[in-house]
């Protein structure tokens, strides 16, 4: 298993990934695919969209094996959630 150096700090990680997710590629994936995770290559723009994490990293690692992966949930701010969470009263 290759161990893959950041190239970026967290803050220009994390600039790149959104920027990208925002500009080009939210438009293409997020009709039909709530909730699904999109895998960005940083450096290509590159994606993969899947309902799993692993899928879509190890299907963009298969063309770019050096990406540098930054992941969105889509329609969603985050990729996960830790804690608890209340109910929504119906």
């Amino acid at each position: 298993m290759t161990v893959r150096q950041p190239r970026y700090s967290k803050e220009e990680f994390a600039q790149r990934g959104d920027a990208l997710y925002d500009s080009q590629i939210r438009s293409q994936v997020e009709e039909g695919n709530h909730g699904k995770i999109v895998a960005i290559d940083l450096e290509t723009g590159n994606f993969e969209v899947d309902a799993s994490e692993i899928a879509a990293c190890d299907r963009l690692e298969v063309s770019h094996p050096d990406a540098q992966i930054w992941m969105v949930r889509i329609g969603s701010r985050h990729v996960r959630r830790f804690g608890g969470r209340t109910k929504k009263s119906t």
